[in-house]
């Protein structure tokens, strides 16, 4: 059977056959065709990715796999930590594109169902990152806008609502007019104490509006209404304008995205979780309306007091009706004003309009404001000057063993904090004793991570524990507790140490039973 690797060609001149022929070289990475250099820069390439895994020295590539999950854990954590003032009670609208264009299949299984489960994640994130804050649904389908939900600050009210959507096939051609008139009318009268926020998800390359959609831009930009948006196809004119115009401050870049592949594509639906930048304007003659109580400073939110209620909950020996959906339950929170009963929290109360939250949502919401700072990659000659830590101080698991070759690096210790520490010398051939795969920008060869103010070692499934669920340091915050004990005592002894000796205890304790076999 003949070759088929070259391409068929017609019958043309000798000149024209040499410049469409594929070569046959055997590069190690890369086949470029053979009229390249009469073209310049036209010939094309096929990067062999799989080239670039390592076998470690057991034979298998299991150290490349475990660094390139590693890698993938740090990129996600590696973001600015610079404390910076953020609207946390925010007013989204999420509006989903429900035409034609959703049924595409680029994104596995369909954009449509994809979309659908990508939002219910984003919800679910949205309000356990923000649990002060609202969300409404908004969906573009036949040319008309449609509410999927109303603006709430429930998440098992949107989740429901989205599940029903699966029932439905996209029709039509999306209206981006229409959603975002209805988007505004939602948005319009939230409070000036909250960010007003509209987050796109547009699939098609068209939108068949009723009029002029600039003067429906121009009234989000004068109602200080930001947005984002999400491509699925292609950048669109008209959505980079919105971002644009509604988002003087910021690169277009950064609020416009168009999703590569799936992993990417929700990389951009949970960035949004992330609270924005207030921006700061001394500027007066930027007013909604001319009503103070729901204005908003040059786009910003104003520096004022905001009233909350903290009500407990209560269970009631018969039902009654809450004041929120008129259901009869027994359970409930009774506001701190009115004594209207609610069914859930945080939500406003029906009958006063106080924001009813729990004191653990507050706190939850600072953390935007105050994040963790990044934990640094610890390297072979410093994990040597910490053999009193051989396992992870939060979870306990061992570290691997430090090499016989980092015993005499040199590291430089300031006063045994993490900010101090500089390598006095550095191999360019040290690092190859590092872990196979643990090349890659952010991972730690020695498999440590080191928090710049405890100086404490953690494992990379405690980094992303502490950088994206408890959002504290556990060292921190054993160093708190260990000076409560030292006030305890009196003033005697150093309470933080005890609390390090007595780990370090633990892992003698267990290195003693391993070797007895027990």
């Amino acid at each position: 059977m003949p070759d088929s690797d070259d391409e068929y060609i017609q019958d043309v001149s000798d000149d024209e056959a040499g410049a469409h022929q594929v070569s046959r070289v055997t590069g190690p990475s890369t086949r470029r065709g053979a009229g390249q250099s009469a073209r310049g820069n036209g010939g094309w390439e096929v990067t062999r990715t799989w080239e670039n895994v390592v076998e470690g020295e057991d034979g298998t590539i299991s150290g490349t796999v475990e660094g390139l999950l590693e890698a993938g854990k740090r990129k996600r954590l590696l973001k600015d930590t610079t404390p910076l003032q953020r609207g946390i009670i925010r007013h989204l609208i999420l509006i989903l594109d429900l035409s034609n264009a959703m049924v595409e299949k680029d994104l596995k299984p369909t954009r449509y169902l994809l979309s659908l489960r990508y939002a219910q994640e984003f919800v679910t994130e949205y309000f356990e990152q923000n649990p002060i804050s609202q969300l409404g649904i908004i969906g573009m389908r036949d040319g008309l806008a449609v509410r999927v939900s109303d603006m709430s600050g429930n998440p098992n009210d949107h989740t429901t609502r989205l599940k029903n959507l699966r029932e439905q096939e996209p029709k039509g051609h999306p209206s981006l007019q229409n959603a975002l008139d209805m988007a505004r009318a939602a948005l319009f009268h939230a409070p000036s104490h909250g960010t007003r926020e509209i987050l796109l998800i547009f699939g098609s390359l068209l939108s068949s509006d009723p009029g002029d959609i600039h003067t429906t831009i121009t009234a989000l930009a004068t109602s200080h209404i930001t947005a984002s948006v999400i491509g699925l196809a292609a950048q669109v004119a008209i959505c980079r304008t919105l971002v644009s115009r509604t988002n003087p401050a910021l690169n277009p870049d950064e609020a416009y995205g168009v999703a590569l592949n799936e992993q990417h594509y929700r990389d951009l639906f949970m960035k949004a979780t992330t609270p924005p930048v207030t921006a700061k304007s001394s500027d007066p003659s930027r007013r909604t309306n001319g009503n103070t109580d729901n204005d908003h400073d040059g786009g910003g939110s104003k520096s004022s007091l905001l009233m909350m209620g903290f009500p407990s909950r209560i269970v009631e020996s018969a039902k009654s009706l809450c004041a929120c959906h008129s259901r009869p339950s027994r359970g409930g929170y009774l506001c701190s004003r009115c004594s209207s009963k609610v069914c859930a929290l945080p939500s406003t109360c029906p009958a006063c309009g106080l924001t009813l939250i729990l004191s653990t949502h507050l706190a939850r919401s600072y953390h935007h404001l105050f994040p963790l700072r990044n934990w640094k990659e610890v390297s072979w000659p410093r994990a040597s000057t910490r053999r009193h830590q051989p396992g992870c101080f939060g979870c306990g698991t061992h570290f691997p063993v430090v090499p016989k070759e980092a015993k005499g690096k040199e590291v430089a210790a300031n006063t045994g904090r993490a900010e101090g520490y500089r390598e006095r010398e550095k191999d360019a051939g040290f690092a190859a004793m590092g872990r196979e795969g643990a090349t890659a920008a952010g991972v730690s060869e020695s498999g440590r991570y080191e928090c710049p103010v405890c100086g404490m070692f953690f494992c990379i499934d405690c980094d992303v524990f502490a950088h994206e669920v408890v959002h504290n340091c556990p060292g921190c915050q054993s160093r708190e507790a260990g000076l409560e004990i030292e006030e305890d005592l009196g003033g005697k002894g150093n309470g933080y140490q005890e609390l390090v000796d007595a780990q370090v205890g633990r892992y003698r304790d267990e290195d003693v039973q391993m070797e007895n076999g027990g």
